[in-house]
């Protein structure tokens, strides 16, 4: 399990350790739907799946737990958490109060060159499958949020759209959305090419929104099968 990232803020080459290759491994296949909710971890399969010990594995799998996507019971093992409709609707009421104020901030800063990083992540977007969707979609959440230089708050949207991730994937595939997002997101990077913070926070605010309301609704009847 070797993996080479180079950070586009330095163009240093970054080595991510065993402990975040496991933990981004497990974060996919939870994300993926591969581990379905309620599925129990079997560290020894797995550990020998990924060729690592069961060490990287269990704190691999307490940082998913922080994140949300497991659940960690004492004496029993972890499992992949429940689609939860409540745990939907509390992390988009937080999404839509930091993901307006990022953008405005990020928008004076922004390049040409980011500008054009995430106009290609839409076109890739309108091509994938409802697996990678959802990363595609935080990847260029995060090409717009970056020149506002705001770590933490950037961490713990991640973190969220993490968790949002698990729903896309019901989202892309059994709601007519690809055309309704295009539009909008082409919307935020034009908002971004004239410098128009106020217009971008509250394009972004109903781009949030409308994704909260299509997402509850798929989940709500997933749930209530």
């Amino acid at each position: 399990m070797s993996e080479v990232i180079a950070d586009e803020s330095t163009r240093k080459i970054v080595r991510p350790t065993t402990v975040e290759l496991v933990t981004t491994a497990v974060r996919q296949r939870i994300l993926s739907g591969d581990l379905a909710p309620g599925e129990v971890l079997r560290q020894e399969a797995l550990a020998e799946e990924l060729g690592v010990s069961r060490v990287p594995i269990r704190e691999a799998i307490t940082r998913l737990t922080a994140e949300g996507l497991l659940i960690n019971v004492p004496h029993k093992g972890a499992y992949v958490a429940e689609l939860s409709i409540g745990e939907v609707k509390e992390t988009f009421d937080i999404r839509l109060r930091l993901e307006p104020w990022i953008f405005s901030e990020a928008i004076p800063r922004i390049t040409e060159a980011e500008m054009g990083k995430a106009e290609r992540l839409i076109k890739e977007m309108d091509k994938a499958d409802s697996g990678v969707w959802g990363q595609l979609n935080w990847r260029l959440h995060e090409t717009l949020y970056l020149p506002a230089q705001r770590d933490i708050t950037l961490q713990l949207l991640r973190v969220l759209h993490d968790r949002c991730d698990r729903y896309f994937r019901f989202q892309a595939v059994q709601v007519p959305i690809r055309e309704q997002s295009h539009d909008e997101h082409m919307a935020l990077v034009e908002a971004c090419r004239k410098r128009d913070a106020k217009l971008g926070a509250k394009l972004l605010e109903q781009h949030v929104k409308t994704a909260a309301q299509q997402i509850m609704s798929v989940v709500e009847a997933v749930v209530t099968r």
